[in-house]
């Protein structure tokens, strides 16, 4: 129970929407939303509208939009003139498809599915792409009907790339490095020790989900001026696998991964640089890491081509050093370190300035913000400062001296685009309305495309000049899935917890909610270290399935404990080496802050989240008696379990911290259950691995606790089978209607 007098649990409302409730769109009906209206393939509404689903640049006056149809699976590629609007294809489809019926063995059915793919790998003018035809690389020049065949060697060719002047092609293959020469077609190996546990320019799970983001697995880098490549060699040697079981097929297969666990050997990583022509590589000179387990997680190049600039951080992830080699010797040196009282988070790659000095961004006073550096490294000035956290970096307009980033100045739960001058004066937010904007600025940077939603408006598009006025609407059409259907605004609440910081939550009420009635809440959570899911921003399905809940006479709640609000690292680093403790607290009082409202049943709350949510859910019901139900999704049973970058980051390792692996283990505090349990995973996820649940149930089964589980067979961590995510919700409403609703 919180004292009052430490004001736990109070709230103010917050945000720029308004408490009461309404009915979005139009004739405010009755009709209830299902489960089909959302998941079903067949039958599901379009609740994202119809704004456009890829964007990027091509050069100062031309962006790409890769138009996805609602249904059929095809992508429009066009080349948008941005200021006037014009358009036209960027390559004819038709052409390419009669290009690929032309290589012997392609069928019409495979040509037309690779002319209307949602993304190739592309020059960076964007006349030509890359397309893989039946295992081999094709050079496919958009003004041409011509596909040219690159190669012809037995084996995948991996991650192909354009080098920057589109006259070469990188790629992987057997785990070596090669380049083919575009014109002469001529191949080049460049790395000649590849083989399963030796990966040149590729990186394992680990790295693509830790370090460089999910589903990257490039592990090379092009010198801006075409002459060479850096790349990681990632040595898997004494690396633990894991095997998952497939059992859909009649006869099941063994999927194996290097997939190191707390505390087990990580991949051993080596930066090395080669010529384009070929030649021996250099290895960039880690020496002055020796004895030291490190990891290398940033790789880049300067604009000069002159160094490659590489971030190094030890293994329990407490300091990172920002370092320049040279390319020719690999002799390297630091140009700052950053380290902190938990971990470093890495913060992406430095922008180079024409100077030699560079910004980067640094949580160093807790803060996320954008510091400038000489090119010694020694400090200039922090361009940035508040408490509020700069999200990104979209570049500096060299003739102004201004740059542009994304930041949380005005408000937590949302993102706004603003200019800087580079001494840190003049800051002004371009954006204008509440909610949050994502902003992609052209080369020059003088114009940028804002993709903008709030909490109640799907994505829209807008481009804009530098200086944040509006020159062109690009989309806006709304979701006239949207119209007729009587749904409830989100109210976004800020409540303390009993030491005083203040939480962002967001509450969503039944459309014909009685303050007099006392109705059950569903509380959606992830809980993770800087992952907020409050957010004044479109939700979409997900956010619709909470609009079904709320339909139905439940009250959905989301709150952001203090580790997962973005609110500075001081936020983050209380759960440091004691993972769930911190998260349960906060979330505990906003459950007193619910009680104390006379329309909710204190009775009937319950808990939900995946992955690292799964987590927070599983810990919940084996450490508190709050709450009546939960389903926890992929959780993480026991910290052991789970990858070493991401676990030791935030617990250390299990020798240098095994009370704290101990204590985070819902797995050790099984017998202690309470409220009822629904767990769900697939059978073959290779990030958070079954075994967690399986783990989990063994020990609440030797305990004589009930509980509920539902395995999908031949699924991962997320459900991309559209039947398989609808019969997931199905599964989970009827349980959350059981649970909650009756009486």
């Amino acid at each position: 129970m919180v004292s009052s007098s430490r004001r736990s649990g109070r709230a103010r409302l917050g945000g720029v929407l308004v408490a009461a409730l309404i009915a979005l769109g139009a004739g405010g009906h009755d009709r209830r939303l299902t489960v089909d209206d959302i998941y079903d393939p067949e039958t599901k509404l379009d609740f994202d509208g119809e704004a456009p689903s890829s964007l990027a640049w091509i050069d100062d006056a031309h962006y790409h939009w890769a138009k996805a149809e609602r249904k059929g699976g095809r992508t429009e590629h066009l080349k948008v003139e941005a200021v006037t609007g014009r358009f036209r294809p960027l390559f004819d489809p038709a052409r390419m498809k009669q290009a690929l019926e032309r290589i012997e063995g392609v069928g019409a059915s495979e040509a037309e599915r690779l002319s209307a793919l949602p993304a190739y790998p592309m020059t960076s003018s964007g006349t030509a792409a890359i397309l893989d035809v039946k295992g081999d690389l094709y050079h496919y020049t958009f003004g041409g009907g011509e596909a040219v065949r690159l190669t012809s060697a037995a084996g995948a060719e991996e991650e192909p790339t354009y080098s920057p002047d589109g006259r070469r092609v990188a790629f992987v293959r057997g785990n070596d490095l090669h380049v083919v020469e575009v014109r002469t077609r001529k191949e080049r190996r460049l790395t000649r020790d590849g083989s399963a546990d030796i990966l040149n320019g590729k990186l394992d799970w680990l790295y693509q989900e830790e370090v460089y983001g999910r589903g990257r697995y490039r592990g090379y880098w092009w010198s801006p001026d075409s002459s060479r490549l850096a790349f990681l060699q990632l040595d898997e040697k004494e690396v633990p696998r894991y095997s998952l079981l497939d059992d859909a097929p009649y006869r099941p297969s063994t999927q194996t991964w290097p997939y190191p666990k707390p505390g087990e050997s990580n991949p051993k990583a080596r930066l090395g640089v080669v010529q384009a022509t070929g030649g021996s590589t250099t290895w960039v000179d880690l020496d002055g890491y020796t004895g030291t387990d490190i990891l290398v997680v940033d790789v880049g190049w300067t604009p000069d081509s002159r160094q490659v600039a590489y971030q190094v951080q030890d293994r329990e992830q407490t300091w990172l050093d920002l370092n320049v080699a040279d390319p020719s010797r690999g002799r390297s040196r630091t140009l700052l370190r950053e380290t902190s009282r938990a971990w470093v988070e890495r913060l992406g790659s430095p922008y180079w300035l024409k100077d030699g000095s560079f910004l980067i961004l640094s949580d160093r006073t807790a803060w996320r913000h954008v510091h400038h550096h000489r090119p010694d490294g020694s400090p200039v000035r922090a361009v940035t400062a508040g408490k509020w956290q700069v999200q990104s970096l979209h570049g500096v307009d060299p003739a102004s001296g201004t740059l542009y980033f994304s930041a949380t100045e005005r408000s937590h739960v949302g993102s706004d685009v603003y200019a800087v001058s580079l001494d840190g004066t003049g800051l002004r937010r371009l954006s204008r309305a509440p909610g949050t904007h994502t902003a992609a600025f052209n080369p020059s940077r003088r114009l940028y495309l804002d993709t903008w939603s709030d909490a109640t408006t799907p994505k829209q598009v807008r481009l804009h000049r530098a200086d944040g006025s509006e020159a062109r609407v690009v989309d806006a059409r709304p979701a006239r899935a949207l119209k007729g259907l009587r749904l409830s605004r989100p109210e976004f609440v800020q409540v303390e917890t009993r030491d005083g910081f203040v939480m962002e939550a967001v509450l969503l009420k039944p459309p014909d909610f009685d303050p007099a009635r006392r109705y059950p809440v569903f509380q959606h959570t992830y809980g993770g270290p800087h992952a907020p899911q409050v957010k004044d921003a479109w939700g979409g399905k997900t956010h619709m399935f909470h609009q079904m809940l709320a339909q139905r006479g439940i009250v959905v709640w989301i709150l952001d404990n203090r580790t997962s609000s973005g609110k500075g690292m001081d936020s983050a680093w209380t759960g440091h080496r004691r993972l769930g403790e911190v998260e349960l607290r906060d979330i505990e009082d906003g459950v007193e802050w619910l009680k104390r409202q006379p329309w909710v049943d204190a009775k009937r709350i319950g808990i939900e989240g995946w992955s690292y949510g799964g987590f927070v859910v599983a810990y919940a019901l084996t450490h508190s008696k709050s709450f009546a139900m939960g389903i926890a999704g992929a959780p993480v049973t026991d910290w052991r379990d789970y990858d070493t970058i991401y676990t030791e980051r935030h617990m250390g390792t299990p020798r240098n911290n095994p009370e704290g692996y101990r204590r985070s283990s819902p797995r050790a505090a099984a017998a202690k259950l309470h409220g009822r349990l629904l767990l769900m995973h697939g059978t073959i996820d290779d990030n958070v691995h079954p075994q967690n649940t399986l783990q989990f149930a063994h020990e609440l089964q030797k305990a004589g606790k009930p509980f509920r589980m539902m395995m999908y067979p031949h699924t991962r961590h997320g459900l991309s089978d559209p039947a398989l995510e609808r019969h997931l919700r199905s599964t989970m409403a009827a349980f959350i209607e059981e649970t909650l609703l009756a009486r």
